[in-house]
C-alpha cells in the first residue's frame, strides 16, 4: 500500500521530517497546506507537489490517506480531529493538544474508526534510548535512584513575538517541549507522579515570559528533575540527561542523544555484557579490585565487583544523521501497524495522551517565581 501524505504546516522542521519520511518507498507527498502561501510555495517547489488552499480541501482528496501535522500546538487538536473524522490516518507533532481531555478524545476517535493516530514522540526510536532501556531492564547497575534532564536551550531564534511565548498557542514550555522527556522517563521506568513544578518569569518586559521551568517527578522510586531554560545564545545550547543507579551512572548528551558516558562498578563477567550492548565502545579501567577490596556496600547492600570502568559510546555520531534515522524508523513502524494490526508499535496514541497529562499537570500546578 502506498501512503500519500498530506502535509499540514510547511515550516523548516516539516521539510526535515518529510525528507526522512520519503526514504520509505511506501511514502509519497500528495499535497501541502499552510496558511503562509510563501511556505506552501517553497514546499511545493521542493517536492513537486500540489498546494491546497485549505485543510478542508486537502481532506476532501480521496487519494490522500495519511496526514502529517506540523503546526503550532493550539491547532493540533482541531486539525487532528478533522483528519480522523475524514477517515485519514494521522501523525502529529508534539504535543497531542494543549488540554489532556482533547488528547483522550483524539485517541478514542482513532480507536473507534480503526485509524492510525500517533504523536511524533520519536525519542523512543533512538538506538541509544533502546540500549539504555536494556541496561535498566537487566539491572546491570542495580536499582534506579535519581535522574535529571537539563536543557540549556537557545532563544536566539525566538523573538519576543514568537508563538512559543504565548501559552494560549504553545501551552507553555512544559507542554510544547517537555512532553518528549516525560515520555522518555515513562518508557524507562513506568508512570510517574508529579512532586512539584516551577516557572520563572523573565524580568524587564512589557508582557509576562516564562523562559525557565522545572519539574520534579517520582519514577520507580527515584526522583527525576527536569529543567528547561530558553535564554542563551545558540552556540551555548546544550542538553544532558543523567541516570543514577546503585552501582553507577549513565549520561546522555544532546537533545537527541548521540553519545553516552557510563561510569560503574562491574564484574569481569559483566564487562562482556557491556561490550555486547555497546559494540565498539571505548572502555577505560579506572580502578581494579582484588581480594577483600572486591567487597563494597551501598543502599544497605553488599556488592562484589572487580573494577570501576568508564565507557564512552557514540561520540562521532552527528545529531542530524541520527535524527533522520529516528524519523525514518518512526514512520516505518507506524505504517507497518496499518498493514498488520498485530504489529507492536514502539509508540502508540496513548504515549501522546500520557506525556501530555504529566506536562499539563506540571504547567497548571507550577509555582510562579519572580
Amino acid at each position: 500500500m502506498i501512503f500519500k501524505l498530506g502535509i499540514v504546516g510547511a515550516g523548516s522542521f516539516s521539510m526535515f521530517s518529510v525528507d526522512a519520511f520519503l526514504q520509505n518507498d511506501n511514502i509519497s507527498v500528495a499535497g501541502v497546506f499552510d496558511v503562509d502561501a510563501k511556505k506552501s510555495g517553497a514546499f511545493a517547489s521542493k517536492y513537486g507537489t500540489r498546494i491546497f488552499d485549505s485543510m478542508d480541501e486537502m481532506l476532501g482528496d480521496v487519494d490522500i490517506n495519511l496526514i502529517y501535522i506540523s503546526t503550532p500546538p493550539n491547532l493540533h487538536y482541531e486539525q487532528s480531529k478533522s483528519a480522523l473524522l475524514a477517515g485519514k490516518h494521522v501523525i502529529c507533532e508534539k504535543p497531542a493538544a494543549i488540554e489532556p481531555f482533547h488528547a483522550v478524545e483524539l485517541y478514542e476517535i482513532a480507536e473507534k474508526k480503526g485509524l492510525l493516530y500517533v504523536v511524533n514522540l520519536m525519542q523512543r526510536y533512538n538506538p541509544l534510548y533502546r540500549k539504555v532501556s536494556k541496561l535498566i531492564e537487566s539491572k546491570l547497575l542495580g536499582e534506579f535512584l535519581h535522574g535529571y534532564f537539563e536543557n540549556y536551550a537557545s532563544d536566539e531564534a525566538l523573538s519576543p513575538g514568537h508563538w512559543m511565548w504565548s501559552p494560549e498557542i504553545s501551552g507553555g514550555i512544559f507542554i510544547e517541549h517537555a512532553v518528549h522527556f516525560f515520555d522518555m522517563f515513562e518508557g524507562w521506568f513506568g508512570e510517574g507522579t508529579l512532586i512539584s513544578s516551577q516557572k520563572v518569569k523573565r524580568p524587564g518586559y512589557y508582557r509576562t515570559f516564562f523562559s525557565r521551568v522545572q519539574a520534579v517527578g517520582l519514577y520507580a522510586g527515584g526522583l527525576v528533575n527536569l529543567y528547561h531554560g530558553f535564554d542563551q545564545p545558540k552556540r551555548m545550547d546544550r542538553q544532558e540527561l543523567r541516570l543514577l543507579f546503585e552501582r553507577g551512572e549513565v549520561t546522555l548528551h544532546e537533545w537527541v542523544p548521540v553519545r553516552v558516558n557510563i561510569k560503574g562498578l562491574i564484574t569481569n563477567e559483566e564487562e562482556l555484557i557491556w561490550l555486547e550492548l555497546f559494540p565498539g565502545a571505548i572502555i577505560e579501567e579506572i580502578e581494579k579490585y582484588e581480594g577483600e577490596n572486591r567487597i563494597c556496600h551501598g543502599n544497605f547492600k553488599e556488592y562484589i565487583v572487580d573494577k570501576m570502568i568508564h565507557l564512552e559510546y557514540g561520540k562521532h555520531t552527528k545529531k542530524e544523521d541520527i535524527y533522520k534515522v529516528i524519523l525514518r524508523e518512526m514512520i516505518a513502524d507506524q505504517v507497518k501497524w496499518i498493514h498488520d494490526r498485530g504489529h507492536k508499535r514502539v509508540i502508540t496514541g496513548l504515549n501522546g495522551v500520557n506525556s501530555l497529562k504529566m506536562a499539563w499537570e506540571s504547567e497548571k500546578k507550577a509555582q510562579i517565581i519572580g
